[in-house]
């Protein structure tokens, strides 16, 4: 797939979620080494990277980590995978990944069937701000 940065890996994220976007943004803090871009899965280029790696956005629950030309993961997986990258304490918060799919993922599939219920929605996806805009794919 052309237009994908070969050295970043890719987060496609729930772009009307609010616990999604104050996620991304803590990524973004804690990312020191630029290792991430983000896609919103609202928007097209967020479809065509799914249909490309054979993801059906109806089975997924707000996260995707892409790995160009290497792999996809989804779930409790990608969020393990994002911590491991992340700057201080949070990288270790990836030794939970040691524990079975089947229990990580029931706490993740728990969070996300609730997370517009605890934490809303927005009307549309957030626009990044001027300096933020190189994070995002479009």
């Amino acid at each position: 797939m052309k237009n994908l940065p070969i050295d970043k890996k890719i987060i496609l994220f729930d772009g009307i979620c609010n616990l999604c976007n104050t996620s991304v943004q803590f990524i973004i803090r804690h990312d020191k080494k630029d290792v991430f871009r983000f896609v919103s899965l609202q928007t097209t280029f967020g479809r065509e990277i799914l249909n490309h790696i054979g993801v059906d956005i109806k089975k997924i629950n707000s996260i995707v980590l892409y790995e160009p030309g290497i792999a996809y993961y989804i779930k409790s997986e990608a969020a393990f995978k994002i911590a491991y990258e992340l700057n201080g304490l949070y990288k270790f918060l990836s030794f939970f990944s040691v524990l079975p799919k089947s229990i990580t993922n029931l706490f993740y599939d728990y969070i996300a069937k609730n997370r517009y219920k605890w934490f809303g929605k927005k009307e549309s996806c957030t626009i990044p701000t001027s300096e933020l805009k190189c994070k995002f794919l479009s």
